[in-house]
């Protein structure tokens, strides 16, 4: 095990300096470098396969263009067939990256929230300080680009269990569908 910086009071070799509040700070922190390790890891991976998919749509136009050449045959009808479907599951997977664009940016939302969390308990003149935590909770809440995800924070603020505020925000989000026009 790596030693601390500066050798502080820990849960394993409490001392008379020990604090549940530094406790809280280190595993608030532990957390935040955790997901922003993974978006790291994750951006990277996803940059690959975003330019391995953009290699591929080039590559099927110019096959598509290929064959716009050739003689009407049953190979030419296939090479088309095939270029088409390939498009079409390349779409699909762009539409998955959305959905991941989503997750990264409310997993950097919650890793930024834990670590003004961490700062805010860090400091004891802010830790006991009513209008901190309000001005904490605003922060975090303005920070929201997604309306069911505020909906869920203010349900959780207002005395709602987890597993309430996620059901409010699965209903929020299948009535968002059933709003949508396929056209």
């Amino acid at each position: 095990m790596p030693e601390p910086v500066n050798n502080p009071s820990s849960a394993e070799a409490p001392d008379l300096d020990w604090s549940q509040v530094r406790e809280t700070v280190m595993m608030l922190s532990a957390a935040v470098a955790q997901i922003q390790h993974s978006l790291r890891d994750g951006g990277e991976s996803v940059q690959t396969l975003t330019d391995s998919f953009t290699s591929m749509v080039g590559n099927a136009r110019v096959i598509e263009l290929a064959a716009a050449s050739l003689p009407q045959s049953d190979g030419k009808a296939s090479i088309v067939s095939n270029c088409a479907a390939i498009t079409e599951k390349i779409n699909e997977a762009i539409v998955a990256f959305q959905f991941y664009d989503k997750l990264t940016q409310r997993l950097e939302h919650v890793a930024h929230s834990l670590d003004a969390l961490a700062a805010l308990v860090a400091e004891p003149q802010r830790l006991y300080n009513p209008f901190e935590w309000r001005g904490l909770q605003e922060k975090i809440k303005s920070k929201y680009t997604v309306a069911a995800d505020r909906r869920m924070f203010e349900a959780i603020l207002g005395g709602a269990s987890v597993e309430q505020a996620l059901a409010l925000a699965e209903r929020e989000n299948a009535r968002k569908e059933e709003d949508i026009e396929l056209f």
